[in-house]
């Protein structure tokens, strides 16, 4: 049951990541995400039987940690109002709304812990955990999302400060994406995983 609840969990957050990326793109001018019917939280629009099931399914049982991916929001960069700050605003906005889910759940396990008298019975170890899953899955998704390596949304973020005539070097870089991903994933996990509980207590204040 644990493994379903921290599946349900992340689903939820790649759907708010995915999500804000397409609201991003619709407010810069792009209505792409509008038009294909993906600005939803019907997660039948955003699942991934591979990123939304099988990955996380992996992960959990392999390294302790629940990741992975919904289908991506489609958009067009052509459309946005400016082009290269847009395409930035359009990537950060997933991991950004990572981070705020992170903060505002974890607001929510200070007061729960700071006024337990107030709370009543939410203030269990059952609701405390459940609420520290979104606050430690949506930490990872958001750093993981950071790394500037395609198709992260971190890449979009170092490709938008690419003087114009790098373009064949985004191409190539894009095109070797999944394997340099890969790559970096193995040689930064050591660091992800000192860092994520770090966060963590930072956040939730313990």
């Amino acid at each position: 049951m644990e493994i379903v609840f921290i599946i349900i969990i992340l689903l939820f957050s790649v759907i708010i990541h995915e999500l804000a990326h397409g609201y991003m793109a619709l407010y810069l001018g792009d209505p792409t995400a509008r038009l294909a019917g993906r600005l939803t939280l019907n997660p039948i629009k955003h699942l991934d039987p591979v990123g939304s099931v099988l990955v996380p399914i992996i992960a959990y049982m392999t390294a302790g940690f629940a990741f992975g991916w919904a289908k991506p929001v489609p958009y067009n960069p052509y459309n946005l109002k400016n082009k290269r700050s847009g395409e930035a605003l359009v990537a950060f906005a997933g991991p950004l709304s990572n981070i705020i889910l992170a903060t505002v759940f974890a607001i929510i396990i200070r007061l729960v812990l700071a006024m337990p008298e107030v709370f009543g019975s939410l203030a269990n170890q059952e609701f405390i955990q459940m609420i520290s899953y979104i606050v430690l899955i949506n930490i990872v998704l958001a750093i993981f999302n950071l790394i500037p390596v395609p198709p992260l949304d971190g890449s979009k973020l170092l490709f938008s400060i690419f003087p114009d005539q790098y373009g064949r070097l985004r191409m190539t870089l894009e095109q070797f994406g999944p394997i340099l991903f890969i790559v970096v994933i193995f040689f930064l996990w050591g660091f992800i995983s000192r860092v994520v509980p770090i966060l963590f207590k930072l956040l939730i204040g313990v």
